[in-house]
């Protein structure tokens, strides 16, 4: 079966190219025409889709080969490509790069997509030096279609005129050039840009759709993307099978989803997974609510607890709430942010200690130092709410924080890492509560959504719910 999904991919080359700038714009013009638009990130990145949702007003997903097996990518493009007039798939650090052996690349999923694609140049400090650049990302793998190239930080319009002489004479179409302007540059926080639950952003996303819309050439851009051969999704595999979609292991469920400043981390199709399955998912907000909602089950994944690790602390009424919950056998799985709001205390980049919700025992204390970035392999050493002792997970750790504190214990994991091999047990269990820096993908492993929610369901019935 082919679905004609109009689509393209932004890439660029190298990190910092202003990939999220050009794409946050791209789409907020679009959907200024009255085009509905859907947007994509290459990787495990949350705080470029949230960008993405305020300006084209849909969520967006992820498309990452190692959270998601390859053979799901195209089943999960296309069924969350709706009804969208246009796909745009933002790429990752440059059009090459990506974990080991490449594994999610930009080039990668553009090939696995048989997308074409535009490069991010910026222009600043470069000349025709630009256009021999373009030239050797179009000819280093000929099964990438790299379409034409986007210009930015652009300096003058003598810089433009030079640099678009030189893409003429390799050939490669500009489909629009960008001037340097300090307005549309995007604060960054210690994890990246800051997400945008957080910002005020509304007017600069605006503003970034009236540069885009007069500085690119978007009929030209839509005629590129509608160009894209009809995708064929004969034979990928579906991420839900019919038989798990029919059994509804979730059916009657209630799984709490902290929402909020300071928890925002999640994939979208990864929580589609659970609701497909069955489950309600009900939102709570640690820094707001005086108590956990009711429910059979609880998610609380990464975000930036740190930077409200008082107001945290200040909730004391929903610290022990979830306490209360845990240690009442509710299965509760948390992630990187979710997982240091379980300790007992988190200390912030000042040096300052906040009580937290003491499911954990000992301390998560912000470094000045990234302490890991990359994929991991995760497989449990011990029963869990994810799955039984021999599970292995794909998933990938982002973290400033350092663990400390713990008494000798018995860790629910053993990461490897993708890179260099490297292995080391990880993570903490206590009741149903299972926590650690790892960021997984649902939709890459459904058997640890279903084993979930069966855990869910054993609360339940022992709750007399």
């Amino acid at each position: 079966m082919k679905r004609k999904i109009p689509r393209l991919v932004i890439a660029a080359t190298q990190s910092g190219a202003g990939k999220t700038t050009l794409v946050t714009g791209l789409l907020a013009a679009l959907r200024a025409q009255g085009l509905k638009v859907q947007s994509y990130k290459v990787g495990p990145d949350y705080i470029d889709t949230g960008f993405h949702a305020l300006a084209s007003g849909r969520p967006a997903h992820n498309l990452d080969t190692w959270l998601v097996p390859r053979t799901r990518l195209r089943a999960l493009f296309a069924a969350t490509a709706g009804d969208a007039d246009i796909a745009v798939i933002e790429g990752v650090m440059g059009l090459y790069d990506g974990g080991r052996q490449g594994v999610s690349s930009t080039a990668e999923i553009a090939k696995e997509l048989d997308a074409p694609v535009l490069l991010v140049i910026d222009a600043k400090s470069m000349g025709a030096s630009a256009a021999a650049t373009a030239l050797g990302f179009r000819v280093y793998d000929a099964e990438v279609t790299l379409a034409g190239v986007l210009l930015n930080r652009l300096g003058s319009a003598t810089h433009e005129a030079m640099i678009r002489t030189a893409m003429s004479g390799v050939h490669l179409p500009v489909y629009g050039a960008v001037h340097r302007d300090a307005g549309l540059v995007l604060p960054e926080r210690h994890l990246g840009l800051t997400p945008t639950t957080e910002l005020e952003a509304a007017a600069k996303v605006r503003r970034m759709g009236e540069v885009v819309a007069s500085s690119l050439d978007l009929p030209a851009i839509q005629r590129l993307a509608e160009a894209a051969a009809p995708l064929d999704i004969s034979g990928t595999e579906k991420v839900l099978s019919a038989a798990t979609r029919a059994l509804q292991p979730g059916r009657g469920l209630r799984i709490g989803i902290a929402r909020d400043e300071a928890f925002s981390f999640y994939y979208q199709t990864s929580l589609r997974v659970l609701e497909e399955m069955g489950a309600t998912l009900v939102p709570f907000r640690p820094l707001h609510d005086e108590a956990l909602p009711a429910v059979d089950g609880v998610l609380i994944g990464g975000g930036f607890p740190e930077m409200f690790a008082a107001r945290l602390a200040a909730n004391a009424v929903m610290r022990q709430s979830i306490r209360q919950a845990a240690v009442a056998g509710m299965p509760i799985y948390a992630e990187c942010g979710g997982y240091m709001y379980l300790m007992d205390e988190l200390v912030d980049f000042a040096g300052t200690a906040h009580a937290m919700c003491g499911v954990f025992p000992g301390r998560a204390a912000m470094q000045q130092r990234l302490q890991m970035v990359g994929y991991v392999e995760a497989c449990l050493r011990q029963e869990s709410v994810l799955g039984p002792a021999g599970t292995v997970l794909h998933g990938h750790e982002f973290h400033f924080s350092k663990e400390s504190g713990q008494a000798a214990m018995a860790r629910p994991f053993v990461f490897t890492k993708l890179r260099n091999g490297e292995q080391y047990e990880a993570g903490q269990q206590r009741y149903r509560a299972l926590g650690s820096y790892l960021h997984i993908h649902f939709a890459g492993c459904p058997e640890a959504a279903r084993h979930f929610l069966m855990q869910c369901h054993a609360y339940a019935e022992e709750a007399g719910r």
